[in-house]
């Protein structure tokens, strides 16, 4: 264990759990935790079996011993306690959205740039070897110009009327939903492998669920009594997309489709070949030519030195989500300690998903095309 490397987990929801488990399997020391109230951070350190000295986020910032902070609670508190912890000169791992407004991103960017620290985002489906695997064919020009790019991402978990989450109300998780969550992850995804970037958009936002359970609730639980409130961030959204070359591309978001849990898939189609990925099958990914097509496996025997470097275990024992997690941290702190591992998404990349959120939302308030700001994030800020 690299006892150099102590991390606390701020937020003990199911996300911050998979942070904890990829700080100890990266090879870092979990050196605490921070829920909401004293008592449940102790509660929660010991059956996560972490040490308990750390019941408050206070006592984290006065700690010198520890060097990174992972933020993990609702969405409208990453601004502040990712600045606080870069104040206080640690290494930030915040869970996206960076911040709900991209100025507030851009802030935080510059302020880990000032203070030479990492502020590091979990877009960690970049760390799925077969992702590293299409996007090293697309740098050899395996695929040729793109021709269109499509995809989707969908989940269930607000199928039902009673479904409740924190990330419901503006308040907390921000103007949007399913778009900020999971098409965010789509567009992130897409723009890193392909190597596009997407410069104008149209956007289409719909809630089909009016109504839910009053209260914060927690993700993935169903609440049957109480008031219900009106819902004002969206289930499902629908996006056409425009690169800087011209390419265009569609995408679908819901977290209202019965079956599907976390489909994130994508199809880049080239002149010279297409590329398939289907993140519930990260095992596999499909190839087409123009005389037919295959199926590639992962396999740290075969194929690019990143698909290898990821492959944790043999081929035919599958990888997952929480292998990506654990890619993603080693990479971030490998960063910390001076190396420059390939494609760690940073407060850069925090920001590019932040102002393509916000695009977005005026397409869908408008009716209109809108640009997506692609101004470079510098130190200065804008006059």
């Amino acid at each position: 264990m690299n006892s150099s490397m102590q991390a606390v987990v701020i937020g003990a929801g199911m996300i911050g759990a998979v942070h904890a488990a990829a700080i100890r399997a990266a090879g870092g020391e979990l050196a605490g935790v921070v829920a909401s109230t004293p008592e449940r951070s102790a509660r929660v350190a010991k059956a996560w079996q972490a040490p308990a000295r750390h019941q408050d986020f206070e006592s984290v910032l006065a700690d010198d011993s520890v060097r990174v902070v992972h933020v993990c609670t609702p969405n409208a508190l990453h601004v502040e306690q990712a600045e606080a912890a870069l104040a206080a000169g640690k290494h930030v791992i915040c869970e996206k959205p960076l911040a709900t407004s991209a100025a507030e991103a851009e802030r935080l960017t510059r302020l880990a740039e000032e203070a030479d620290l990492l502020l590091a985002v979990p877009f960690v489906y970049r760390y799925h070897p077969l992702v590293r695997e299409i996007r090293d064919r697309r740098l050899r020009g395996e695929f040729g110009a793109w021709q269109l790019i499509h995809g989707s991402y969908l989940q269930d978990w607000m199928l039902s009327e009673d479904a409740m989450s924190w990330r419901v109300d503006p308040a907390d998780g921000g103007p949007s939903r399913a778009f900020a969550d999971i098409g965010s992850h789509w567009c992130d995804l897409v723009e890193w492998v392909a190597g596009v970037r997407f410069t104008e958009l149209s956007a289409r936002l719909g809630t089909t669920v009016p109504t839910r359970p009053a209260g914060t609730g927690t993700s993935f639980t169903t609440a049957t009594r109480g008031p219900r409130v009106e819902v004002r961030t969206e289930d499902v959204a629908a996006v056409l997309l425009r690169t800087g070359d011209g390419v265009l591309g569609t995408l679908t978001v819901s977290q209202v489709s019965a079956g599907r849990k976390n489909r994130l898939w994508f199809e880049l189609d080239g002149v010279d070949g297409s590329a398939v990925f289907d993140q519930e099958n990260p095992e596999t990914a499909w190839l087409g030519a123009e005389d037919g097509a295959r199926v590639i496996v992962r396999d740290p025997n075969h194929g690019s030195p990143e698909q290898r470097r990821l492959s944790r275990l043999p081929a035919g024992h599958p990888q997952g989500y929480a292998d990506c997690f654990t890619s993603f941290v080693a990479d971030a702190y490998a960063a910390i300690r001076g190396e420059k591992p390939e494609g760690l998404p940073t407060g850069v990349d925090g920001v590019r998903s932040a102002r393509i959120v916000e695009a977005v939302l005026k397409s869908s308030a408008s009716l209109t095309w809108t640009d997506v700001d692609d101004t470079p994030v510098t130190l200065e800020a804008p006059a």
